[in-house]
């Protein structure tokens, strides 16, 4: 009982809605409320305002701090994310070599690989939220709209489709130039179009170019993108696209 009772302080003081609590609660055991709590008391934000995405490996939280500026919470679930979908991208990096193949391992890694990521991304110019701090499955960054979330590029077409596509190709070119990474998942289901800026998201996935798969990955982003744009209007194939990137080396 006083278990449930800590849990329930905890949830009542970061998740003041009750429909958001009882979210929160079906969802993330106690280890991630004790990840919030200190997060929070570290001061990265006050309360978790509402879900603002929800997906089978994480839940993304508006959150506000004490000054009143949104940050986004990304939490990741330990009991239903794809654990092998998750193991495939971080077998192989080195930066990763030792995890371990519980669920809480594999989680864990993932949220710190995507910090990580988001951190050498921002480093090299590309646009994409700040990561702030993380702690277990728990992830704080930079919210990217204003009162509400930006949508994803899936539901908003850019209204310049020549600048958007200039845009993607660079943010493939820093990727693969600059932060040597490939992101292994690029598409228009993660990309922002916030008011016309592009903004590049959910990074765990995202690979050092000494990755056993990194090519196969790179196809991939390649040929997804190609799609998207064509199905946009611009008839874009996937090897122009990989000559657009490669002309971008030596000039970003």
């Amino acid at each position: 009982m006083a278990m449930e009772s800590k849990q329930e302080f905890d949830l009542r003081k970061y998740v003041p809605k009750e429909e958001q609590r009882r979210t929160f609660a079906k969802v993330f055991d106690k280890g991630t409320i004790e990840a919030v709590h200190s997060l929070s008391t570290k001061g990265h934000f006050q309360v978790l305002e509402h879900v603002v995405s929800t997906g089978k490996e994480a839940h993304v939280f508006r959150a506000v701090d004490s000054a009143g500026n949104n940050k986004a919470v990304k939490i990741y679930k330990t009991s239903t994310s794809d654990f092998n979908n998750m193991y495939k991208y971080l077998h192989g990096d080195i930066r990763f070599k030792n995890v371990g193949r519980s669920k809480r391992d594999i989680v864990f890694a993932w949220t710190k690989k995507e910090y990580r990521n988001l951190t050498l991304m921002n480093k090299v110019g590309i646009s994409c939220p700040m990561p702030i701090a993380f702690q277990k499955n728990v992830l704080v960054m930079e919210f990217i709209g204003g009162k509400d979330a930006a949508p994803k590029l899936r539901d908003t077409a850019p209204s310049d489709l020549e600048k958007a596509y200039e845009t993607v190709v660079e943010m493939l070119a820093r990727l693969l130039f600059k932060a040597e990474l490939v992101y292994a998942d690029f598409s228009e289901y993660n990309i922002l179009n916030n008011e016309g800026n592009l903004v590049l998201i959910d990074a765990g996935q995202a690979v050092l170019t000494t990755h056993p798969e990194a090519e196969n990955f790179f196809e991939r982003d390649l040929r997804n993108v190609a799609r998207y744009f064509s199905k946009q209007g611009m008839e874009k194939t996937a090897e122009q696209l990989r000559e657009d990137i490669k002309a971008k080396k030596g000039k970003i």
